[in-house]
């Protein structure tokens, strides 16, 4: 499967998308951004008013957060891939309701499989949600555990510290550690990945005896 040619579908099968009511409402659809490739995906749970104008995910105060959060942990923007649950606005920033993440949980389902990442984070309780549907976030922020092979990471959406000031020290605490989490999945795909047997060594050349002249 073609990476990016799978994403560039998905995203412009959002861009149309009429499967729930957020799309009376969209200026700019949000698929998400970033390397087809991406060692680490970052969910978020919807657009924001700039978002839905500039069709960019986490470009607001909260994705000016999210960057230094990121850069912090020891990972550039640039290098993961950053989407949200729902692709569309929200009206007002609401929660999205739950036909509306049913509506779009298809093309974030085909975008992990595509991107393959080596590890997830969910940012907020909408994202975590479709991971551990029973959690309380404030109990498993920060905890990692294995979804399918891959580490997924809960911690809070960086718009929760903006909104709440005594979440800050612990988002920043939680994002510190993202290349501590990089280095463990990675660590753990190495130990699953099957080992190439050995091939037997060539046989040494054989000598060639000396021609025994005869004199008589």
């Amino acid at each position: 499967m073609d990476s990016r040619k799978e994403l560039a579908e998905i995203a412009g099968q959002v861009a149309v998308c009429t499967h729930c009511q957020l799309h009376y409402s969209r200026k700019k659809a949000v698929p998400g951004e970033g390397p087809a490739d991406a060692e680490v995906m970052l969910i978020g749970e919807g657009p924001g008013f700039y978002e839905n104008e500039q069709g960019r995910p986490f470009v607001g105060a909260a994705g000016k957060f999210l960057d230094e959060l990121l850069e912090k942990g020891g990972v550039k923007r640039a290098e993961v891939f950053i989407t949200n649950v729902v692709k569309c606005r929200p009206p007002g920033n609401r929660d999205p309701l739950p036909e509306e993440l049913a509506a779009c949980s298809g093309y974030l389902d085909r975008q992990i499989e595509a991107i393959n990442p080596r590890v997830i984070v969910t940012l907020g309780r909408f994202s975590m949600a479709k991971f551990l549907p029973n959690a309380r976030i404030s109990e498993v922020h920060g905890q990692p555990f294995w979804n399918r092979s891959r580490l997924v990471v809960p911690m809070y959406h960086p718009a929760a510290a903006l909104h709440q000031p005594s979440l800050k020290v612990s988002v920043e605490r939680d994002f510190a550690r993202l290349t501590e989490f990089i280095q463990q999945a990675r660590a753990a795909a190495s130990r699953a990945a099957p080992q190439a047997p050995e091939e037997p060594a060539p046989e040494p050349p054989k000598e060639d005896k000396p021609t025994q002249l005869s004199l008589f």
